[in-house]
């Protein structure tokens, strides 16, 4: 299936109830996992790439032209987003490259900067069919400080949408980044209030520190697109440490990638299915999985 806009995933999956699993990429083999759990599940998903990837990269471009790639080759649909731009200038770059969406971070600034700062930005992408994301109520522990009592006022997010015009809102409702635990506390409640007064999708970020059957919830009570980066990398890196333990004498960095990329392909098919994730197709089997990818190598 071709490359498909962020837009045509996340805005259905709002009207139907269901959750659209947008999860982070820092190198080829996590794109890879992604695409292949979405595979196994037969769901649409979402490929983000953050400011923090693309300055541990150096730029933008090489990697996003190898997610993008992976992306056209998927045999779901897949969109590729950035993720947690505050520069403006990267936002641009995303666009020439050919993201179907951005997600612009100006939540650390107050409240009437954030709104000039976005709206700006969505005017610029709007022109160029781009969707976008912005957060209001700043989600913590982007820089390891967990701030769960952090909280989004529905009157106040009703504003945001309406004076920035932007396409999707991350809201603060008790998540926080980079959490290691999975014991975060969502208010329900305010999921449910957003949900009624908020008219475009509501994204929740931090969504590695909430349990299973929270996502669950949060899914059912209003939330759609949910971000999820630190559990998948934990999953990736402790399929990596055993092969390593197993075989200590082990150096072909592509032996011990492999089963950090199964093991997160697994549990993105797994999480697809908790966030009630909507089918676009018969889930692929594994061994129909390994012959395509044989033969798209041999092609």
């Amino acid at each position: 299936m071709p490359l498909v806009g962020t837009g045509a995933v996340v805005t259905p999956a709002a009207r139907a109830g269901h959750g659209v699993g947008a999860f982070n990429v820092v190198q080829l083999e996590h794109a890879e996992a992604v695409v292949d759990g979405a595979a196994q599940a037969g769901s649409p998903v979402v490929l983000q790439i953050s400011e923090n990837a693309v300055r541990y990269h150096g730029a933008l471009a090489p990697l996003a032209t190898a997610v993008l790639s992976i992306a056209e080759a998927a045999p779901v649909p897949v969109a590729v987003h950035l993720d947690h731009a505050t520069d403006a200038v990267l936002v641009d770059q995303a666009v020439e490259l050919g993201f179907s969406s951005v997600m612009f971070d100006a939540s650390a600034l107050d409240y009437e900067d954030n709104v000039r700062a976005t709206a700006k930005v969505v005017a610029r992408c709007h022109t160029a069919g781009v969707w976008v994301e912005a957060e209001l109520g700043e989600v913590g522990g982007k820089d390891g400080v967990h701030a769960p009592g952090a909280r989004t006022s529905p009157d106040e997010a009703v504003a945001f949408v309406a004076a920035t015009g932007v396409d999707a809102l991350a809201v603060a409702v008790g998540t926080s980044h980079t959490m290691l635990t999975r014991d975060a506390v969502l208010d329900f409640a305010l999921i449910r209030a957003l949900r009624a007064a908020v008219p475009v999708p509501l994204v929740l970020h931090g969504s590695s520190g909430v349990a299973d059957e929270h996502l669950t919830r949060a899914v059912e009570h209003g939330m759609t697109k949910i971000n999820i980066a630190t559990h998948l990398n934990r999953v990736f890196t402790t399929a990596v440490r055993y092969a390593l333990a197993e075989n200590p004498g082990m150096v072909d960095t592509r032996r011990y990638l492999a089963p950090g990329r199964t093991a997160m392909g697994h549990e993105v098919a797994r999480l697809l299915t908790v966030l009630n994730a909507p089918v676009v197709r018969p889930a692929a089997n594994p061994v129909q999985r390994t012959a395509d990818r044989i033969q798209r190598t041999s092609a």
